[in-house]
């Protein structure tokens, strides 16, 4: 008699592949010193210039003291720029700089080449479906549309 496990779990394996290509970006990444956390940033600050720092903590569910860590790494590598003053009580306004923009398109390189393997192995029907599927999910978990 052989072992038969549970039946796959479809949130496990979302969660398997997610881990996957987190992974492969990452690994691409390495060489730059950011990680999926700056491209998120970076994402989020060049579609929404003078997001607030708590927004973009709040869109990544990380606290503002995390994300300040983040988009000062972002700084000291050149890839954003402030342009006012920090200080008590300032919001900062933060720009992506040319350094920042080149990152952020070796990350969509990365993730278009996941974009890829997705399309080797799930027909456009199914993908189709698969998209809205899955936004709605990150949604319904507390997730934001605009990562």
């Amino acid at each position: 008699m052989t072992n038969v496990g549970p039946p796959p779990s479809a949130a496990f394996l979302v969660m398997a592949v997610g881990r996957r290509m987190r992974e492969r970006v990452e690994r691409t990444l390495k060489g730059e010193v950011i990680t999926m956390r700056h491209l998120s940033a970076l994402g989020h600050l060049s579609r929404d210039a003078g997001i607030s720092y708590s927004e973009l903590a709040r869109r990544a569910s990380v606290t503002p003291q995390s994300m300040q860590a983040t988009l000062a790494k972002l700084e000291e590598c050149g890839a954003v720029s402030r342009t006012t003053d920090s200080g008590r009580g300032r919001t900062a306004r933060l720009v992506v700089t040319d350094e920042g923009m080149r990152l952020l398109a070796l990350g969509q390189d990365a993730i278009g080449e996941l974009d890829e393997v997705l399309a080797r192995y799930l027909d456009a029907d199914t993908l189709g479906k698969l998209m809205p599927g899955l936004l709605r999910t990150m949604l319904a978990l507390g997730g934001d549309e605009r990562r």
